[in-house]
Parts: structure tokens; C-alpha cells; sequence
């Protein structure tokens, strides 16, 4: 079955830096787009970032744009999110989602504090 599971969430302090992954199986990984999503604690899921099946296209949401960088290797069935200069406003729970099997991941926990 359809599987994702995060990684790489943490502490860290604000301008600090974390990577996030995402180990997907079960389906047909370079064939399908790939997004991030989080959700702040009282708030509603909203997209971060997305990646098309190739790597080639990207889409950020205006908030992360310059800081964060979408990456995926295909050989390796892998989703990335590299996060950097990193904000209290970017905690959450960041989710790995497959848009095509509106399936998520359980999600890794990012909290920026000092």
C-alpha cells in the first residue's frame, strides 16, 4: 500500500536550519507530483511547498520562498524539504503528501523557538 513517512523534524533555533524527508513507497514514486504541507498548531493544513514528477517545476507558498528548497531523488524514492533561516512562524507539523492518492504521511514535528 501507498506509504509515506517523514523524518528530520526538531528544535532549532530561529535562522537555524533543519532537512526534512520523506520515504515513499508503495506506488510509482517518479511519476507523481510531490508536495509538503504543515499545519500550525490551530490552524488549517496549508501547502509549502510542491515538486513535479521529473524535479524540474517547483511551487512555493510566498512565505518560504528564498528559504526553503523542494528537492526529490527518484532513484531512491525520496522527498525533501531543506529548510533554512528558519522563523518561529514556520512551527508546525510538516506532512509529505501525494496529491494523486490524496494520501499523507503521519508528519515530523518543526518547532522554531530560542
Amino acid at each position: 500500500q501507498v506509504q509515506l513517512v517523514e523524518s528530520g523534524g526538531g528544535l532549532v533555533q530561529p535562522g537555524g536550519s533543519l532537512k526534512l524527508s520523506c520515504a515513499a513507497s508503495g506506488f510509482t514514486f517518479d511519476v507523481h507530483r510531490m508536495s509538503w504541507y504543515r499545519q500550525a498548531p490551530g490552524k488549517g493544513r496549508d501547502m509549502v511547498a510542491a515538486i513535479s514528477a521529473d524535479g524540474g517545476s517547483f511551487d512555493y507558498v510566498d512565505s518560504v520562498k528564498g528559504r526553503f528548497t523542494i528537492s526529490r531523488d527518484n532513484a531512491k524514492n525520496m522527498l525533501y524539504l531543506q529548510m533554512n533561516n528558519l522563523k518561529p512562524e514556520d512551527t508546525a507539523r510538516y506532512y509529505c503528501y501525494l496529491g494523486s492518492r490524496n494520501t499523507w504521511g503521519q508528519g515530523t514535528e518543526v518547532t522554531v523557538s530560542s
